[in-house]
C-alpha cells in the first residue's frame, strides 16, 4: 500500500480500505440512483461515485462506515475521482480499525491543553480572562478534539485547539513588534472566536454541518453565548460589547461571512491571523504531498491556484 489516497496519481490502481466522510444520493440522467461517497484517509480524501446504487447499498455505506474499495484513480474536472470495481464494508477479521483513518492535529491535545492554559494565565484582564475560564470549561472536552472546519484547514481532529493555539502564538509575536495593541482582547477573540462550531459541526471524526449550523453559524451562535455568559457572571460594560465585534468581525468581509467588518484595531488583528494561519495550514499540507519542482492541486479556497514547490531547499 502507498502512504495515503494522497499520493496515489490518476491511472493508478487502488485496493485498500478507506473511511466513508459523507455519502449522498443522486438520480443519474437515466433516472437510476447513486451515491457520492467522499472517502477519507489520514492523508486526504477523494470523490467517488456508486453509480446503480441500491436501496440496500444506501442503508450499508453511509458516514463513518469503513469500507474495501478496489478501483482505479481517474480524473474529473481537474480533481482526481476514484472508480469504483468493487466495494464491501470492512469485517472484524480485516484487521484494520476506522481510527487509523483519522487524521489527527500534529501536536497531542494534552499539549494543547497545556499551552492553551498558559495563555489564559497570561491575560491580566479580569472581565475578559473570566469570560474566557467560562467557555473553556464549558467546550473543553470537545474543543480538543473538535476540526477547525469541514474542508480546507485543520479540518481533522484537534484541528480546532491546534489552530488556536498557532494563532496565539502569532498574537504573542505581533504583540512583541506592536506593542500598543491590547494583548488581553486579542488573547480571547482568537480562543472564542471559532467556539461556535461546536453546535455548527456534528463532530470530530467526519463532521457535517448541523441544522443550528446552517440556519445560524458558528459566528452568530457565539455572539449570543457571549452576552448570555457576561449576564451569567454579571459583567457588563465595552469590553463585553468589542469581544462580541471581535467575534463577529474575524471573517473579515460580508462575502467572507462576516456580519460586521473589522471597525477596531485588534480585530483586524485577529481576522490576519486568522486569515494567515489558515492559508499556511492549506499550503503546507498541499506542498507535502508533492515533490520539489511540481505544482500542488488546484486549491479552492486559494482562488482556485496551484503553487509550486522550489526545487532548492531553505537553508
Amino acid at each position: 500500500m502507498k502512504k495515503g489516497i494522497a499520493y496515489y496519481s490518476v491511472g493508478d490502481a487502488f485496493d485498500y480500505f478507506m473511511l466513508i466522510k459523507s455519502a449522498n444520493k443522486g438520480v443519474a440522467s437515466n433516472g437510476k440512483p447513486f451515491l457520492t461517497l467522499i472517502l477519507k484517509d489520514v492523508t486526504g480524501e477523494i470523490e467517488a461515485k456508486l453509480w446503480e446504487a441500491t436501496p440496500e447499498d444506501e442503508e450499508t455505506f453511509q458516514q463513518e462506515q469503513l469500507v474495501k474499495i478496489n478501483g482505479e484513480v481517474n480524473q474529473f474536472r481537474g480533481r482526481p475521482q476514484l472508480k469504483i470495481q468493487s466495494i464491501r464494508p470492512a469485517q472484524p477479521t480485516d484487521g484494520v480499525h476506522a481510527t487509523d483513518f483519522i487524521e489527527t492535529a500534529p501536536v497531542p491535545k494534552e499539549q494543547l491543553m497545556e499551552k492553551l492554559t498558559e495563555y489564559i494565565f497570561d491575560m491580566e484582564n479580569p472581565n475578559l480572562q473570566r469570560i474566557v475560564r467560562y467557555f473553556v470549561k464549558k467546550y473543553q472536552d470537545a474543543l480538543l478534539v473538535y476540526p477547525a472546519a469541514v474542508k480546507n484547514h485543520h479540518e481533522y481532529v484537534s484541528g480546532l485547539a491546534y489552530h488556536v493555539v498557532s494563532m496565539l502564538d502569532l498574537a504573542k509575536s505581533l504583540k512583541g513588534l506592536y506593542p500598543e495593541l491590547n494583548k488581553d482582547l486579542i488573547y480571547a477573540g482568537i480562543i472564542l472566536h471559532d467556539l461556535g462550531k461546536m453546535k455548527e459541526l456534528s463532530g470530530a471524526a467526519t463532521p457535517s454541518y448541523t441544522l443550528e449550523g446552517k440556519l445560524i453559524g458558528h459566528i452568530p451562535i457565539m455572539v449570543e453565548e457571549i452576552g448570555q455568559a457576561a449576564r451569567e457572571l454579571q459583567i457588563e460594560g465595552e469590553e463585553v460589547t468589542i469581544l462580541q465585534h471581535l467575534v463577529l468581525s474575524h471573517h473579515g468581509k460580508a462575502e467572507w461571512g462576516s456580519p460586521k467588518p473589522p471597525l477596531v484595531r485588534e480585530a483586524e488583528i485577529l481576522h490576519l491571523i486568522d486569515l494567515m494561519d489558515a492559508k499556511m495550514n492549506m499550503l503546507n499540507r498541499a506542498l507535502e504531498k508533492v515533490k520539489p519542482g511540481e505544482f500542488t492541486e488546484r486549491l479552492f479556497a486559494m482562488d482556485n491556484r496551484s503553487f509550486y514547490k522550489p526545487m532548492f531547499e531553505d537553508e
